[in-house]
C-alpha cells in the first residue's frame, strides 16, 4: 500500500526528529533536491547529512499545520533549539511515485545562529 503525500511528510518529520535516518532514507527519491535557508542539498546522502547535522542541535519539532494535495505537501512547524527562541518554520515537499523529489524550506535563523555566538 503506497502511502499519501501527507503521510510521507508525517513519516519524514517523526523519523527525523527520532533520528531514524533509515526510515528518512526510504522516503527521499534518489535524485531529491534540497533548497533551504541554511544550505543546499542533491541526493539521498547529501539530504540525510544536512538532516543529521539540524538534528545535533535539534530538541524537538512541534508541527502546527499540514496542508497537502496528491503530489505537494506544506508542513508549518516550530523547530525548538535548546538556547533559542522557537523557530516557525514552513516546509514544502513535492512527492512522486511515492518519494519526496524536492524540498524547500524558509524560516528565520537568527535566533538559531545566535545559540552559537
Amino acid at each position: 500500500m503506497t502511502m499519501t503525500p501527507a503521510e510521507i511528510s508525517e513519516t519524514y518529520f517523526t523519523a527525523w526528529q527520532a533520528g531514524d535516518f533509515d526510515t528518512l532514507s526510504t522516503l527521499l527519491a534518489p535524485d531529491v533536491d534540497f533548497v533551504g535557508t541554511l544550505g543546499t542539498a542533491r541526493g539521498v546522502e547529501e539530504c540525510l547529512q544536512g538532516l543529521k547535522n539540524m538534528g545535533r542541535v535539534l530538541e524537538r519539532i512541534e508541527v502546527h499545520a499540514r496542508v497537502a494535495t496528491e503530489t505537494d505537501v506544506i508542513t508549518w512547524f516550530d523547530v525548538h533549539v535548546p538556547g533559542a527562541t522557537p523557530t516557525p518554520t514552513a516546509n514544502w515537499s513535492h512527492v512522486e511515485d511515492g518519494r519526496i523529489t524536492r524540498i524547500r524550506v524558509t524560516f528565520d535563523p537568527r535566533s538559531i545562529l545566535a545559540t552559537f555566538a
